[in-house]
């Protein structure tokens, strides 16, 4: 087990990494979503014992390993940039860590060959890497990190230079890969839909701080804050600023809107609230608790098999995820339909609605 305990990174006067702590179990996929510059990086280099927190404590399986250096450590990690030794063919690059360890020559041969048939290299392995291509050199780093079966294995955006249908098989087989060894198996992404894809443990980062960690499905479906809702959502969550009136929240002035109360927050206080959704809850006809309101279209973006629609209503700036190709003129006038059983909820301080104490 991997354990973070309040730690955290300064860096001359700025704050990396703010008072972070994770209990990361052997054996699990963990994912560290956010965007650039949120510190997934930093923390993964605290992790590995590449840098040393200002404060807190790292510890592995109970001991306290917060000074321990890298190279004492048994951990594996591939970044975007992919990393190889360029004077080695792909076969010994492979190899390189086994060799260190001092394992035989055979155990060598067939795990260098069994991770190279994974990762689609067998006809590459006489070459050096400055012969192949980026997407092959990173499937080089990638076959190095899984034949040293570490203990923890950090993996930085590692897919990002693949093309679409190996990265979407990787997906599948990475997790399995090393959840067999029993390592703590760290994943980050800037990418909410490839936390969803892969599953297991997300950990929401902002401007250095965890916002939420717990299974990936329950941190997207049950945000804790509406920072965490907005990290989960690409493209971006669609919000509006509402009044809870009885059973309604309803829009000030002539708009029309009112939006059923979720029987869970039925008694939360009356007053303003954020009240959120996702792009796929918009659509272009009814369904089981839908509200229709009429909006202006902005922009389409079709993707083929999917549209998005970009849409303005009052002061909101809204993005429909539509099935099929939807062509519409900007500033045509169209009736959209709100998904209300799907609503997110959150307070003037940006908690959601479901943490606060409930009248009686």
């Amino acid at each position: 087990m991997l354990e973070l305990q309040n730690v955290s990174k300064l860096v001359g006067a700025e704050t990396h990494i703010a008072d972070v702590s994770l209990r990361l179990e052997r054996g699990s996929l963990n994912v560290l979503l956010g965007p650039t510059l949120s510190g997934k990086t930093s923390l993964m280099r605290l992790m590995a014992g590449l840098d040393r927190p200002t404060a807190g404590r790292i510890l592995v399986d109970g001991a306290d390993v917060t000074g321990t250096p890298v190279q004492k450590r048994n951990v594996a990690m591939v970044y975007q940039q992919f990393i190889n030794y360029p004077a080695m063919t792909v076969y010994e690059n492979i190899a390189s860590p086994l060799r260190v360890a001092g394992v035989d020559a055979a155990t060598i041969d067939k795990e260098v060959k069994r991770a190279a048939e994974l990762l689609r290299l067998t006809p590459y392995l006489a070459r050096t890497p400055l012969n192949l291509s980026g997407g092959q050199q990173q499937r080089t780093a990638l076959a190095r990190a899984i034949v040293k079966k570490a203990s923890l294995v950090l993996l930085d955006e590692p897919l990002a230079n693949l093309d679409y249908k190996l990265r979407e098989e990787l997906r599948a087989e990475l997790p399995k890969l090393f959840a067999e060894t029993g390592a703590v198996f760290v994943y980050a992404t800037t990418e909410p839909h490839e936390a969803l894809l892969l599953g297991g443990n997300t950990a929401t980062l902002s401007q250095g701080r965890v916002t939420q960690f717990g299974p990936t499905v329950e941190v997207f479906r049950k945000p804790v804050d509406l920072l965490t809702a907005r990290t989960f959502s690409d493209p971006p969550l669609n919000t509006i600023a509402l009044v809870k009136r009885g059973g309604s929240f309803v829009m000030e002035g002539d708009s029309g809107v009112a939006l059923p109360v979720p029987l869970s927050l039925a008694a939360i206080p009356d007053g303003p609230y954020t009240v959120a959704f996702q792009p796929h809850h918009l659509s272009l006809s009814p369904r089981d608790g839908g509200a229709a309101v009429r909006a202006k279209v902005t922009a389409s973006e079709i993707t083929g098999s999917e549209s998005y629609v970009h849409l303005g209503f009052a002061d909101a700036r809204w993005v429909m995820l539509a099935h099929g190709i939807r062509r519409f003129e900007p500033d045509e006038t169209v009736e959209i339909f709100i998904d209300t059983r799907h609503l997110l909820v959150f307070g003037p301080d940006g908690r959601a609605a479901s943490t606060f104490p409930l009248a009686a």
